[in-house]
């Protein structure tokens, strides 16, 4: 580990704790791994009511408590008490995890205090225009990817999670260097799983293939293609059960979807599940199945990896740069006939099985750890630090 001088690091994000999802789980990631290594890191996001910070270094803006399709917070990014709070702060370094609300903070901070922004690119945009309602989706579309193409080329340095979306930022207008890292696995959390007791609970037997998915339950997640394709494993295969940790808007028309197919004994839904809980759901499992193309990392293949199990999802950005087809999982269309025959190869060759399985873990330790994903981190802090003092 190179030994620095400790560096003071304001994040912005309009995504945190108590979110259970992706962009949350990266800053936290980064958070933690950071701080161990001796810097300060100044989290700033949206009040999130109910939920009390144990953190001292975690401020809140003012916050318009959304729920639309699920809840999220969303910031006012004018607030006296934080403009007082951030100018007490003598920062080196400004990363923004988005190009709106709390990015507009974060990028007028940094010229205020003439120090470098980093941004991450943490999602692929017009997968999302449909979260704005009212307005037509090609419309919203073009102002989300015009806004962050616009942002990203300001900032002093570009992070995206995977190689993939490399060439998609390119088409679309980035023209700034941009630097795959992705979010690691925090091995700690990872330590001593117990997937009997997540197998007791659910009344699996020992003999019974888990296909897993650890999802939001909402359309650009595509989770209803996975169903569809897992039904068709499990009619073949009367030893294999379907476990859901996740939850959304559309948890309760797959239910019905469970029923129709006549598979509701053998499918459980977990609803969302704690961090420190989450390993043990891995563990109980034999393959992960995902099917999202909207992913720019997708941190759960990561997970998966990790916890040493096959990944059979469709091709899309992120995953692609993640599972490599063929060695620790399959990689495959989005065909309902191609997606189960992948599961059911996996299925019914224990060998092949554990053979990706080991691949999986093998790759994920390499590349995929917090640890490893920090110290690139820091690396790009160190290169927005110098070349911004150069100029």
């Amino acid at each position: 580990m190179k030994t620095r001088t400790p560096m003071k690091i304001a994040i912005f994000t309009n995504n945190y704790l108590p979110n259970p999802y992706g962009v949350s789980k990266s800053v936290e990631s980064f958070r933690k791994e950071l701080e161990k290594r001796g810097h300060s890191v100044f989290i700033f996001a949206p009040a999130w009511k109910g939920h009390v910070d144990g953190n001292p270094n975690v401020f809140r803006y003012p916050s318009i408590d959304t729920q639309f399709r699920f809840r999220f917070p969303l910031a006012v990014p004018h607030s006296i008490e934080m403009d007082n709070i951030i100018k007490k702060l003598d920062l080196d370094i400004i990363h923004s995890q988005h190009p709106n609300l709390l990015g507009f903070s974060a990028s007028r901070w940094a010229k205020k205090k003439k120090i470098p922004l980093v941004f991450t690119w943490h999602t692929l945009y017009d997968q999302y225009a449909a979260f704005v309602p009212f307005l037509p989706k090609k419309l919203v579309m073009e102002y989300m990817t015009k806004k962050a193409v616009s942002y990203a080329n300001k900032a002093d340095q570009v992070v995206v999670p995977t190689d993939s979306i490399i060439p998609i930022l390119r088409e679309w207008g980035v023209r700034k260097e941009m630097k795959p890292i992705a979010t690691g696995v925090d091995e700690d959390q990872f330590k001593d799983p117990d997937g009997k007791r997540i197998r007791a609970e659910y009344g699996i037997q020992d003999d019974e293939t888990v296909l897993l998915l650890v999802s939001r339950l909402t359309l650009e997640k595509n989770v209803e293609f996975v169903f569809n394709s897992v039904f068709r494993v499990l009619e073949k295969n009367s030893r294999t059960r379907f476990l859901i940790a996740g939850d959304g808007y559309l948890a309760g028309s797959l239910r019905e979807l469970s029923k129709k197919s006549g598979m509701e004994g053998r499918v459980s839904f977990a609803g969302i599940v704690e961090e420190n809980e989450i390993k043990d759901y891995y563990a109980a499992s034999d393959i992960f199945v995902y099917g999202s193309k909207s992913e720019t990392q997708g941190m759960i293949i990561t997970e998966a990896m990790y916890s040493g199990l096959p990944i059979v999802a469709v091709s899309a950005t992120g995953i692609s740069s993640l599972v490599e087809d063929g060695k620790n999982g399959f990689l495959v269309k989005e065909r309902e006939d191609d997606f189960s025959a992948g599961v059911s190869r996996l299925v019914v060759d224990g060998d092949l099985r554990r053979s990706f399985g080991a691949a999986s873990s093998a790759i994920a330790r390499e590349k995929y750890t917090a640890s490893v994903s920090a110290d690139m981190m820091l690396e790009m802090y160190d290169k927005a630090i110098r070349e911004y003092g150069s100029r």
